[in-house]
């Protein structure tokens, strides 16, 4: 799956979330368009007709190109009369039958990166509740997409140390070691499965020889010991995994049983000679 795809994905999941929480009968959406100041409008939510499909919005004109113009909501009362946006997208707009329309920008890194709309069908005020519920909806994709853009670093990241990983010198063997606690960090944040799966096949590019059939730890065990190898204390693992201390303590205890260590860094070592870690 790739970015933009998984990104388009967040855009429906908030569009479905928009219309739960106000009770709006249509939503859509869409990303900015890599290297031009275009949203393409690719999800629908109740939708009754394939008018406002695929259409381009450019910065700047209609509803949604002043949101992403001006980075911040825009919203009319009624869309065919409504005299602080340009007219360019008024045939689907009136084919789908929208009066009232909101458009919240999603604004990543001081960057436009896509536009929620939700409409109603009659001429009445949305109001702060529904444009609140908008802007959280927002900012729900906002934070998706940061998450999605560590990720594509780091793939890329671990892309490169892979070829190298038998010959890496001490210093850089301890960058792919922090690129692969990195991953393994953010590997349950992803709600996309394709992605996440993504994530951790790239984590095993880091590991530098198979896993032996013998070792076997659950996830979050590795997931903590990866932190521990990258130098990270208890604490420091617990805060980077979102974990309680006492829940990092007792998946450190597991793993050292499994792989008979008595300390955390024979726990690591082991690790490292079983091919779990980097």
């Amino acid at each position: 799956m790739t970015a933009d795809t998984a990104g388009a994905v967040e855009i429906r999941n908030a569009l479905v979330r928009l219309r739960r929480a106000t009770g709006l009968p249509v939503a859509f959406g869409g990303l900015v368009e890599p290297g031009r100041r275009r949203v393409r409008i690719s999800e629908l939510s109740g939708n009754s007709t394939p008018a406002l499909s695929g259409l381009p919005v450019t910065s700047g004109n209609g509803l949604g190109g002043r949101a992403v113009a001006l980075a911040r909501p825009c919203a009319v009362t009624d869309y065919s009369s409504a005299k602080q946006i340009s007219h360019e997208y008024d045939i689907p707009v009136a084919t789908e039958g929208l009066r009232s329309i909101l458009a919240v920008p999603v604004v990543v890194r001081r960057r436009v990166r896509g536009v929620l709309y939700g409409a109603l069908r009659t001429a009445e005020p949305l109001g702060d509740r529904t444009l609140g519920a908008a802007m959280e909806a927002a900012r729900d994709v906002e934070q998706a997409l940061v998450v999605q853009d560590e990720v594509g670093g780091l793939l890329a990241a671990a892309a490169e140390a892979e070829p190298v990983r038998d010959r890496a010198p001490g210093a850089v063997w301890e960058q792919v070691r922090e690129a692969h606690a990195a991953l393994r960090a953010l590997a349950p944040r992803i709600a996309d499965p394709a992605l996440r799966t993504e994530l951790l096949q790239a984590c095993r590019l880091l590991t530098p020889e198979p896993v032996r059939a013998e070792v076997r730890l659950a996830p979050r065990e590795l997931d903590v010991l990866t932190c521990l190898a990258a130098g990270a204390t208890n604490a420091g693992a617990s805060e980077r995994l979102g974990l309680r201390p006492e829940t990092v303590k007792s998946y450190l205890r597991s793993a050292m049983r499994k792989l008979g260590a008595h300390t955390r860094g024979e726990a690591v070592a082991s690790a490292r000679r079983a091919g779990l870690l980097p």
